[in-house]
This record gives C-alpha cells, structure tokens and sequence, in this order.
C-alpha cells in the first residue's frame, strides 16, 4: 500500500470505547465509528446515519474497538538489547549498555537490520504513533525515517546530539559539527517529503550536549519550528550534575529554558505550536512542575523505565493537578515492553506504589486516567505540532484504531465494555490484535 494516498471513507461496526476526558470513559456496545475522506473520524454512532450508509464497512462484532495508543518516548537503537542490563541504575546502564549499542548505527548495514526488526515489532502492536530518539549518525536516522514511513505508523523521529561526556565513538567533534550534521538531516527530510513521519529536535540531554550546541539547538527551532525531544530530572545524579553544569540556571527545566528548548513563553503566538516532550520528570520540584505548564511543555511517564533503572516514581498526580499534559512512554531499552498497554498498568500501579512507599497524599492514578495519557494526551502532542490530533473517535480526530478480539480472554460471564478495556489492558498481546488503522489507513498486523 501506498501510504501517501488519501483513504476513502469507510465505517468500522463493534463494541467502541474511547475517551472525551480523563475523569470518565466513552462506550458504546455495537456502535458505528465512521472515517470520513482524509483518515478523520465523524463520531461514533449507536444507528449508522442514512448518509453514510452506502460506505464500506468492517463488520467487527463483538471485538472491542478502541484509539490507537500513542508512545511519546522510546529509543530505536536500543531495541536490539531489551532486556538486557536492567539490574543497573540509569548513568551505568547508559555506560554499559545503550552507548555501546548506539555506536554500532555507524554501520549503515547493522542500522537496517536492527531498524528493521524494530520496526515490523512496531507495526504488529497496539501502538499507531511513537514519538523516537534515533543516533548521532545521519544516515542511519534516515533510514530510520524511511522505513517508519513505509510502515504506514505516523511518527516523530530525531538525530541525537552528543558533543561532550560521552563515549568518543559517539561524541560529536564539535558543536558546529554537530550542528551541520543536524542541518542536513533536516535537509534530507525535505528532500524525501515524508508524509507520516517528522523531524523532532533531539539533544540528548543537558550532560551530553554543550552551552554552544544548546543554544544552536534553540536557534534551529525557531528557525525551522521544530518540535524537541529530551530527558528530564530522571535521576538524583543526573540532577545533581546538571546543576553543576548549569550553575546559572534555577535547575533542569529552567536549563532548557534558557536555550530556548522547553516549550514556549506565555507570550509567544506562533501560528503551529512547537512542542517539547521531557521524559520522564521523576525528580521535577513545584518550581519546575509549574514551569512546565506555563510553557506547555508535555511530560512522559516512563513507569517501567524508571522502576528498572532505579530512578524512582514519578509525581504524575501532581504534574497532572498542576494543568502538564503527561503521556506514556515505554522507553525501550529501559524498559523492557513497547506496549502503551503495559505502560498504562505499569502508571496505575506505580502511582499506589508511590502513594504506600512515599506516604504521598496522591490519590493513585485511575484505568480512566492511564488510558487517557496513553491515547488522547499522547495524541495531542502530535496535534500541536500539526500531525494532526489523535487518541479520541469525537469528531475532527485522525482516525487511529485498534481492532481487540478480547474472546481469548475468556470470562463465565458477559463484562461491560469498560471492564473489557480494563481485562485488555493488563492481559492483551499482539495477538489480541485483530486490525490497526492509522489515519484511517489499514496497517497489516500479525493477524
């Protein structure tokens, strides 16, 4: 399939459930979701409206019909180790493991192999879109592009940017260097005309990127008004040593701010969005919390991540009361799963882990919550920087979907769908899979 043509409109016929907000659940037992021309949703209907009653439709009574889940973090070169290392804390794991891996994308034969696979796994689970760290190298990135691109999953991929405190097979000469290979990257991603995949600024993190990459960084966002991708406050060493590296700035976030990566200021009226995801937040303050609502910045809950490498739990009930968009990250190769599924019962059950451990006043994160972050709060990241807003069946979103034949989950009795969702959550697998839209496009699963 060519997935740079429009899709014609079709309906999808099953037992739908979706979400309008994070306090509550949409379902509606053998209802009718329409795709209009262009891959958007027209809403879900209890009766098909006389109007589209001539369309095609996919006839998947019984099975469970729900978003398409959204990953806003996971490493691409790291792949090829999951599972590996995960009895290591996050700067070792780092030294051990994912640079010595990283380095071998060098060799462009090695970086379409482990690409390749890394990417058909994509293809046969839950998740439609993924936000995407590649390497230093620019012609494995691209080829990373293309191939997710081919897929037909709509993504964000970025070349990483290094140029101090890390292997020197992977350190970038300079900043100079390193920006000008940034440039013709972003060259080659014009040149190939992507239409499901884009460009996301990647420095790394403050540790491996110096002052003058930093500021380059910044001056290319607003150049070319770019969303960015990093790392935040994951782990106490990490913070500790960004506040010697940074000693003007009031701590991680402010840092990013103050090179211009870290969303935007209150005043900015930029026609498109630029927008910054930091993964992971574990060790945010109120002071940063509130900086990243101000600036609109998303942050990633990388639940499974943060328990492997020993960097804590993260504040998401009060990340999520101070108004920050948080979405779902699987973070491979800290973690070990790429399934939204997982992370979303991993968030749940990190949140009461956080509650009993740290005596937190937080109320532990709800199914409904987890699968919000995991769908519509993942999807408006894509929608701020124009890929179109996903996540949710109401009217105007890019239809992503997914297709559960939840039988195999067998039950002595007839569940509601909120319960079935619930069961699909913890128990499913690709093989639960039994279709996968993206943007209203069929994408060949496992099935």
């Amino acid at each position: 399939m060519c997935y740079n043509e429009r899709m014609n409109p079709f309906v999808i016929r099953g037992d739908i459930c979706w979400s309008k907000n994070s306090g509550a659940l949409e379902a509606m037992p053998d209802s009718f979701l329409v795709c209009e021309s262009g891959g958007k949703c027209a809403g879900v209907f209890s009766r098909l409206p006389p109007q589209y009653a001539a369309l095609p439709a996919h006839d998947y009574r019984g099975r469970l019909v729900i978003p398409g889940l959204v990953d806003l973090h996971t490493h691409a070169p790291q792949f090829a180790f999951r599972g590996m290392g995960l009895d290591l804390e996050l700067l070792d794991w780092l030294s051990l493991h994912a640079f010595p891996e990283e380095a071998k994308y060098r060799d462009p034969a090695y970086a379409r192999a482990a690409y390749g696979l890394f990417v058909e796994h994509l293809k046969r689970g839950p998740n439609t879109r993924a936000v995407v760290f590649a390497t230093v190298h620019v012609p494995a990135t691209a080829l990373l592009m293309d191939l997710l691109e081919d897929s037909g999953l709509v993504s964000m991929a970025g070349k990483v940017n290094m140029d101090r405190n890390c292997p020197g097979d992977l350190r970038e000469e300079s900043a100079a260097a390193s920006l000008g290979a940034t440039r013709e990257w972003l060259r080659l991603c014009v040149m190939r005309k992507y239409a499901n995949t884009k460009p996301i600024l990647t420095p790394r993190f403050i540790p491996s990127c110096g002052d003058e990459l930093m500021r380059g960084l910044g001056a290319l966002r607003r150049e070319f008004n770019l969303p960015v991708q990093s790392h935040l406050s994951e782990n106490r060493r990490e913070v500790e040593w960004v506040r010697e590296l940074c000693p003007s700035s009031e701590g991680y976030g402010a840092a990013y701010r103050d090179f211009d990566l870290f969303g935007q200021a209150p005043q900015e009226a930029a026609p498109t969005e630029a927008p910054t995801a930091m993964a992971h937040c574990v060790w945010s303050d109120k002071g940063e919390i509130s900086l990243m609502a101000e600036r609109g910045v998303f942050a990633v809950h990388c639940p499974q991540s943060n328990a492997n490498l020993a960097s804590g739990v993260a504040p998401v009930r009060q990340l999520l009361s101070a108004g920050v968009q948080v979405g779902l990250g699987s973070d491979i190769a800290g973690g070990a799963n790429t399934s939204i599924f997982r992370a979303m019962a991993d968030a749940i059950q990190a949140s009461k882990l956080r509650r009993a451990l740290l005596g937190a006043d937080e109320k532990a994160l709800a199914l409904e919550e987890a699968f919000y972050c995991g769908t519509v709060a993942g999807g408006a990241f894509f929608g701020k920087a124009g890929m179109g807003f996903s996540g949710s069946f109401e009217s105007g979103y890019e239809l992503d979907a997914l297709v559960i034949n939840d039988s195999a989950l067998a039950a002595p009795r007839d569940l509601p769908i909120r319960d079935r969702l619930e069961r699909a959550v913890y128990l499913s697998d690709n093989t639960h899979i039994e279709a996968k839209f993206a943007r209203g496009r069929l994408i060949n699963t496992n099935i």
